[in-house]
């Protein structure tokens, strides 16, 4: 309960910043380095991508993730259209995407390697904390197999 609202307090305080001259228009760009956590699998992962805006608002990020499961390995490429609804340091975002994963379940490398393809919705925050790096934080659902919904955070670094 207690992390609850200290979570809820501090998005209400970032949300209530004065709005300073950082926007998404089009042309801009940032370097995401993140590390996720499944709630359904509790798999860790970690990743990166580059979102590039090109309409203002608008943002297309693909980016690559590796998960450690217990056994195997699986990798998720994903390609997310963002539509920024706000401005300024705290800047919330909506996201709809493809992703393909590939895993294998066998211990090591050798075995049989899956693909499969499916869909990413979620909701995401960019805070920014200096001029030079802000915080990404997301909340997402992908269809793919194992279907999963979980916790991307990480820090975003404008190009």
């Amino acid at each position: 309960m207690m992390k609850k609202a200290l979570v809820i307090s501090f998005f209400l305080v970032s949300f209530s910043l004065p709005s300073f001259a950082q926007t998404q228009e089009q042309g801009d760009a940032r370097f995401h380095g993140f590390g996720t956590y499944g709630l359904r699998w509790k798999e860790f992962g970690v990743g990166g991508g580059i979102e590039f805006f090109f309409v203002d608002h608008f943002a297309i990020m693909p980016s690559v993730t590796s998960y450690f499961p217990n056994v195997g390995n699986r990798t998720n490429f994903s390609a997310d259209f963002r539509y920024y609804i706000s401005e300024g340091p705290s800047q919330l975002y909506f996201l709809i995407g493809y992703s393909q994963n590939w895993e294998n379940t066998q211990p090591g490398n050798p075995g049989i390697r899956r693909t499969n393809k499916g869909a990413n919705v979620g909701v995401g925050a960019y805070i920014r904390v200096v001029e030079w790096v802000g915080l990404s934080t997301e909340f997402r659902f992908q269809s793919t197999s194992p279907q999963e919904a979980g916790f991307r955070v990480g820090l975003a670094f404008p190009l």
